[in-house]
């Protein structure tokens, strides 16, 4: 458990199984919703992997900020049995105070293994089942993610090209009324010496008498 976790202390068939941390993911804020899809809209990087196994059905939901993990294995053609075994592991070694010297908490942990029927090997064996499904998910999660980051990037060129197609309707539609405006004030006033000519009395008593003129 406490061995290294670089090449140096694993062969490489078994450099998968062992997680090295993704640090940019396990920080960036949630709402930082650009820096996510630049991650899964980029290429897979290519650094070491186990075996991923094909998962069946669709992708477990993120609800609430958890994943379960039991539909997972499942998927992954992991028996409830072989599950078992890894989560009896895994509670005992919870149940050791952390100050346990490592090669203590071994012998502890194997003879109580021992003494529950478990053989080492089949906890190990279970154990890498379940890390190579975990990594099924990951793979699997990470085609359906940059496939919807791709669709998106797609649809959202093609909405900002109708927005500046839209934009250019507007512009022009502005600029026609300021160009309207500008030349019917300019022939009004033309006009308007014709009904200076003739006064402001005449006029009025035209626009009062006139059934054809429109009145407020």
């Amino acid at each position: 458990m406490s061995e290294p976790r670089g090449e140096k202390g694993w062969g490489k068939s078994v450099l998968g199984w062992f997680v090295v941390s993704d640090d940019d993911t396990a920080k960036a804020p949630a709402a930082d919703t650009e820096a996510l899809i630049a991650k899964y809209g980029a290429a897979p990087s290519a650094s070491a992997a186990p075996v991923a196994v094909d998962l069946k059905g669709p992708l477990p939901a993120v609800t609430d900020g958890k994943v379960d993990f039991a539909q997972v294995f499942e998927a992954g053609g992991i028996s409830a049995d072989e599950r078992g075994r890894v989560d009896k592991a895994r509670e005992l070694l919870r149940s050791l105070p952390s100050e346990t010297p490592q090669p203590v908490k071994k012998q502890i942990v194997e003879a109580a293994l021992r003494a529950f029927g478990v053989a080492t090997e089949k906890i190990i064996e279970a154990a890498v089942s379940e890390i190579q499904a975990l990594e099924g998910l990951i793979q699997k999660g990470q085609a359906e993610a940059q496939g919807v980051v791709a669709d998106g990037s797609k649809r959202i060129a093609e909405l900002e090209k109708q927005i500046g197609e839209v934009r250019l309707v507007m512009q022009q539609a502005a600029a026609d009324q300021e160009a309207r405006t500008r030349l019917a004030n300019g022939e009004k006033l033309g006009i308007q010496q014709v009904l200076e000519f003739f006064g402001r009395d005449a006029v009025e008593k035209v626009v009062q008498e006139s059934p054809k003129l429109k009145q407020t």
